[in-house]
This record gives structure tokens, sequence and C-alpha cells, in this order.
């Protein structure tokens, strides 16, 4: 039988009478249900508008009017229970017919709703199930040994660790033990006395337990604890326990799961000390009473021998639950609950304490905080490195290291446009930056549609369609294409640019300007700051270390007065704008807000310490949440979120290069909206890098086959930053003639939709 789920957050399934057929269409469309119940002012339940209800009401109705009252089109004879209903009996009523059923208070006010249950649940504002990360339990139980300050530094040991629940328990102990749970009881066995001893002087107050679970849900914790008996399951019910857990020891006392069953809530059910029979029988027994569960693997030893866990039980737990499993934990260490995570266990628990050495059996099998946090970085880790299945695909940093290690078809001789292909032709060499040599065969036979010089490399456009050729260009921003110095003759004689970007390398640093610019270019320029120096120095004046931080300033010195020479060269008559990525990077995680606040700090000494003599404008680049350096993937930290770059440009008076596509990762790494972000940091906004993205660290994509409203992007220039400048900074789009940046400029140049009216490159300049 399928479980139910009841919904007291139900305005999305209500209208009142007096509401019109038109807006109750409205809330059936945005709750996804087919249906719509109908209330009075007093929340009294009148009726039901389904779809069937509105087709049989058009067809019987000659004046449709939308405008009518809903009453006019509902039907009065709405099925319905009452409040406190068993579960069981709710899940029966649910068809394929009744797909939602209101439950009423005693005056006939709806207040909630019972729906079939999906797959997984939800848990506070957790959803658990296939697909979710793990929802990891910081069990704290009885650690806190009966004292409310030490259950308090739990919670925050929970919370700063990353833990998701901070679970505890709750037991009547005068009801719980047929001796009414007196440890002087000289019947009681030695190990019940012993247990028994702990609890009588370990149990915090009721009321110690509600502050526990309003302090975990204030810290952002899904607070959660186990009912040990009925009275306990009482007191959790009424203070508004969103869930229970189910210990080991009472997965078999069905006459407690049922209670739990009929609240309508969640359950998370260990089976430590359960046969596989006595599981089969409580799974049974859970759906009869429609319930909602999630099964814990659980070996109930304390501590378990690692021979014992046997982790690939999940696998056939699954199979028996018809539902999410999971894993309690009581052995040492945290590797096991990280491999749980990588075996798809949907909750994962273990326990939490201050002191391992602290009385009591639970302490010995606990996790300090720091070792908390160190398995819930390796239980994250590990659920990103899952990755999605599939069909394999090649990631941005292999990417970088393809074009550098690999190998690529390169013409071996001069090739005359139209000549066929022969294997003579073709030789293989480094860099990868073209055709793989696996592609041969695809290659011979074939005629060039563009002549090859000898040691061209051969693209996919050799392959396929001619490649975009550059064109007159029309939009209402001053544009142009990234460049290195071979490259500003060819490109900007070949189309109306407005402007060329130089990609400085450490080694342009060393070049003799007059030997590779001998005359003024008449041409706007904008200049890119080399992100790593010789010897392996990557820019960052962000750093705690001093004199790295030193020489990175010196580094940009040297870059902001080559700047000021090229700025000479051009037709640059405001400041010549620097993109600089100011650093800021850390190399296992990000930081934070707290953390950021003295990179920033040091941020600001550096900028202040270069002289750019009111030539040169230096303008961060905002940056990904995973950039790809030299040597691998980091964690950036500045110029990442909206917040940290309008505050840092309005209080520094500085503007910004906005990489869409760097910004773009950013927000669906923080799911942040990001219309709202280009609202806030446009306004703050120079010059632009134009490419697209996709997830959370895929950069640099052509136009349109990313994630970007590009249409909604020019339509916000167009309102705050008319005068910016920009370039499309696509992956290896300078390659091949440039063939990448002219189809991003046309794709650009679709979306724009540019009038007339453009402002030259010499009036980009607007106040920050």
């Amino acid at each position: 039988m399928k479980g139910i789920q009841i919904e007291r957050n139900f305005t999305q399934f209500v209208v009142f009478a007096e509401d019109s057929i038109l807006s109750a269409l409205s809330k059936i469309t945005a709750n996804q249900s087919r249906l719509i119940f109908v209330v009075s002012e007093g929340g009294i339940l009148q009726g039901v508008l389904t779809d069937g209800d509105f087709r049989r009401w058009i067809a019987d109705c000659g004046d449709i009017d939308l405008n009518k009252p809903v009453t006019a089109a509902m039907n009065p004879e709405c099925r319905s229970a009452l409040e406190g209903t068993p579960a069981a009996d709710l899940a029966a009523s649910l068809t394929s017919r009744i797909i939602a059923l209101p439950l009423l208070d005693s005056h006939g006010r709806i207040v909630a709703v019972a729906l079939p249950a999906t797959d997984g649940l939800q848990l506070g504002n957790r959803r658990i199930g296939d697909g979710e990360p793990s929802f990891v339990i910081a069990e704290i139980g009885n650690n806190h040994n009966g004292d409310i300050d030490i259950a308090l530094k739990l919670i925050d040991a929970a919370h700063a660790a990353g833990a998701d629940c901070a679970k505890f328990q709750m037991r009547d102990m005068s009801k719980l033990y047929s001796n009414a749970g007196d440890s002087n009881d000289m019947a009681s066995d030695l190990g019940t006395q012993y247990t028994l001893d702990l609890l009588e002087r370990f149990q915090l107050t009721d009321d110690e337990l509600f502050r526990c679970f309003d302090y975990s849900a204030e810290k952002g914790l899904v607070p959660l604890c186990t009912p040990w008996d009925e009275a306990s399951l009482e007191k959790l019910n009424r203070w508004g326990m969103e869930g229970f857990k189910v210990a080991s020891a009472d997965f078999t006392n069905h006459a407690l799961i049922s209670q739990l069953a009929a609240t309508g809530k969640p359950l998370i059910c260990s089976t430590g000390m359960a046969s596989e029979m006595e599981i089969k029988a409580g799974i049974r027994h859970l759906q009869r009473e429609g319930a909602t569960y999630v099964l814990l693997h659980c070996n109930s030893t304390y501590p378990t021998p690692f021979k014992d866990v046997n982790l690939r039980y999940l696998e056939r737990l699954r199979e028996l639950a018809e539902s999410p499993v999971g894993y309690s934990g009581h052995e040492r260490g945290i590797e096991v609950p990280i491999a749980a995570a990588a075996l798809g266990a949907s909750v994962i628990e273990k326990h939490i304490t201050l002191d391992k050495g602290m009385e009591g059996n639970d302490h010995k099998v606990s996790l300090l905080p720091d070792e908390f946090a160190q398995m819930m970085q390796g239980i994250r880790r590990v659920e990103e490195s899952m990755g999605q299945g599939g069909e394999r695909s090649i990631s941005q940093g292999e990417m970088m290291n393809r074009e550098v290690l690999a190998k690529s078809l390169v013409a071996a001789c001069d090739i005359p446009v139209g000549t066929e292909i022969s294997e003579a032709m073709i030789r293989i060499q480094s860099p990868g930056q073209g055709l793989q040599p696996n592609r041969l065969p695809e290659l011979i036979g074939r005629r060039l549609p563009i002549a090859k010089l000898q040691g061209d490399v051969f693209f996919p456009s050799d392959l396929q369609t001619e490649a975009a050729k550059p064109r007159h260009y029309e939009f209402k921003q001053p544009f142009g294409l990234p460049v290195r110095y071979h490259d500003i003759k060819v490109f900007s004689e070949v189309s109306n640019l407005d402007l060329v970007e130089i990609h400085l390398s450490y080694k342009d640093l060393e070049v003799n300007l007059d030997d590779v610019l001998q005359k003024h270019q008449e041409i706007g320029l904008v200049i890119h700051a080399p992100e790593l120096f010789a010897g392996d120095h990557t820019l960052d004046l962000c750093t705690e270390d001093r004199t790295y931080r030193e020489h990175s300033i010196n580094e940009l010195q040297r870059v902001i007065d080559i700047s000021k020479d090229l700025r000479g060269r051009f037709n640059c008559q405001e400041p010549v704008l620097l993109v600089t990525n100011v650093g800021g990077f850390s190399e296992h995680r990000h930081l934070d807000r707290k953390e950021r606040t003295p990179l920033k700090e040091r941020l600001i000494e550096s900028l202040a310490k270069l002289n750019n003599s009111g030539e040169v404008e230096i303008i961060p680049q905002t940056m990904p949440p995973f950039p790809w350096h030299f040597g691998g993937q980091r964690f950036h930290n500045l110029f990442v979120d909206s917040e940290f770059i309008s505050d840092f440009c309005r209080e520094q008076n500085m503007r910004v290069c906005l990489d869409v596509s760097h910004s773009k990762l950013a927000c669906n790494h923080q799911h942040y909206a990001f219309r709202e972000f280009l609202n806030q940091i446009l306004p703050y906004t120079a010059h632009l890098h134009l490419a697209d993205a996709k997830d959370v660290d895929g950069e640099g994509l052509q136009i349109n086959e990313g994630d970007i409203d590009w249409v909604q992007l020019f339509e916000l220039i167009n309102i705050h930053c008319t005068k910016a400048s920009f370039i499309p900074e696509i992956w290896q789009g300078h390659k091949n003639g440039g063939e990448g940046a002219w189809l991003a400029l046309e794709r650009l140049e679709a979306s724009a939709k540019p009038s007339q009216s453009k402002p030259t490159i010499t009036s980009q300049r607007q106040a920050a």
C-alpha cells in the first residue's frame, strides 16, 4: 500500500467562495493537483472544483463568464475526513479518482490535506530520497549527560560541522520500564541496571528538550527525536515534531509504529537487532499503516566491528523496503558513513560528542566535532563525485590539459583550397588544439573549404560546413575580440571592431612593443592582465603570505606600466581598462563571510599600493565559484556573489569586468536568480566578457549552447550600462581564424536587436 503525506501548509489547495472561477483555475494550474477546495471566510469546507467539474460547468453553461464566483462551478459533494483519521484509512480513501482529501476539525474547517506519498519524503524543509543529498543526522541522543548546556553546545557543533539534523531521545521512565525505571531494583540484571542508572541520571526534562528543539530549528537544523513510548510520542506531537525516529529496539514494536504512523508524519526507522524476517514483517506493517518511511541499515553493537557492518546489505534493504534507505553507524571512524553515501544512502546517522571519555557507551562510538565535520566533507565530496552517470563528457579542466598535452592533425605541407586530402598531407603533432588523431580517417578524401599552410591545424569545421566568416556587425555597445599581438592587424581589418582586448601572457611583458606595434592602431583597447607569471606565480593580491602578495603587487605594477605605453599606441582617449583576476581563491573549500573579510581588506591595501597615474582603470573580473587555474580547480571567494561585488564597487568607487559565463556559474552554484545578479552588477560594469555557461563549472561555451538568456542580457545592458564594451570570450574562439569568435558575434547580434545609434569606444567610461 502506498503511503500518504499530510500537507498542513495547504493554502495552495484552497480558494474562498467569493473568488472567481478564473482565480480558482489559476490555483489549480499552480498546485498541479487538478483540483481546488472551496472554503468560506471562516475556513469551512464548501465544495471542490476539479478539471471534470469545470468541463461539466462549461457544457451546461450558456454564458461562460470566468469572473463568476467559483461556487457557480464547484461540486458541493466533496469527500473529506476528520482530523486524526488513521493514516491507513486515509490511504485507502485515496484513489485514482480521489487524489486529495481535505481533513476537517469538529467545526468543518480544513486543517490539512492528505495526499498520496510521492517517492521519497519531506522532513522539515529537506527532501529525502534518491537524487537528493544524504540527509545527515547528528545523533546527540543522551550524549548531553543530562546537562542542557552540553546539549546546546552539541547542537552548535552539529551545525558547524554541516549536519542537516540534530536528534534526541525522549523516554517516560515510569511507563517505559516495568519497574518504573528504578536503577536500584536488585531484581534487574547487570546490563539493565547499568543502562537504567545512566538513563535515570542523564535525562533532560521535557522543557529542556523542547528548548533544544527550538534552538536546533533556530540554527537551521531539522529537530528530530526518538519517542520510546506513547506518552513521549504525544508530547513530541504536541510540540510539532515534523517526523519521528524509530529506534532499532522498537522496529518490532508494531503497536508503537501504528501510533507513530497515525500522525501522518514521516518515519525514519533503524533496523539494528532485527532479523530479515522481522524486517520484512515491519515493512508490511508500515505499508498497511500507510506510513511514509526510510529504513536505516544498522548494527546495534557499540562499537560495531568493521567485519559486521555489511554495507552491501543496503542494496538488499532497498529491494525489500520499496522506499529510500540509509545507514545508522556505531562503528569507529568516519570511513563507513562516507562509503554508505557512495552506495546511495539517503539518510546517514552518526553520534556526536564533545568528549569521548565522558560516562556512557555512546560517547565511545561518537565523533568529535572536527571528526564529524571531516565526515560531512567526505560525504559531500563523494556525492559530488558520483555525478549523473550516462554518457561521459570532457570537463573544462580536461579540455585545458588536452590542448597542452594531446596531439592534433596538422598540415604537413601547404594545401590549396579545394584540394582532396591524402594521408601524406597530414602529420600528428602537439599541441591538441584541433582534430584529435583518431579522426584521421574522416579527414582523408575531404576537399578543404579553406587553404592550409604547412603547420596549420585541422579543425572540426574542416569536416563540416564552412566556418563562420567575419563581416560587419551592428551593436549598440562598443564591441571587439580577444587578441594576442599577432592577431590585431588581421582581425581589425576584416570587421568593424571598435576595440581589441589584448590578453597578455607573462612572456609578453618582456616584448619590445616597437617590434610588435610599428604604427598607431586606429582602434580602441582593453587589456587583460596575466593570471600566471614567471616562476609559476598565480597573481593574488589577497593572500595572507606577505612576500607572495608583494610579489603579486610588483608584477601587476609591471602590467600597469606596459598598459600605459599601450594606451598611447591605440585610439584610447579615456584611461585604458585593465581586466584583472585579483585573487582570493582557496584550495579545499569556499570561505564563509567572516573568513572573507581579511581577504577584502588585504585587497584594498594592495590596490592602494599600485600607481596607475590616472591612465589605467583596474576592473576586477567577476569570478566563477570553481575557477580552473594552472594546476587544477580551486575555490574562489571574492567577486563571486553579487552582494560582495556591489558593496566593493560602491565603497571603493570601482567598476568591474562582468564575465557573464563566470557569474552565471556562480548563480547556479548559489541557487541565485541570474536576472537579479545582473540588475545588481550591471550598473557597476565597465566591460563584459560574453560566453555561455552550464552547471557550476562549464564556462566559456559557445553562445546559445548553455543556459544564458541572451535576449534578456542585452535588454538589461541597455537599461543599466549602455556604454559598456564587450568581447565574446569563447573557449578556443580565436583558433582557425577566429571562427568561434565570429560565430559568437553572429549569435549575439541576433539576440541584441540593436538600434542604429551606438556610442564610440572613446566615450564608454561611466561613473561607478
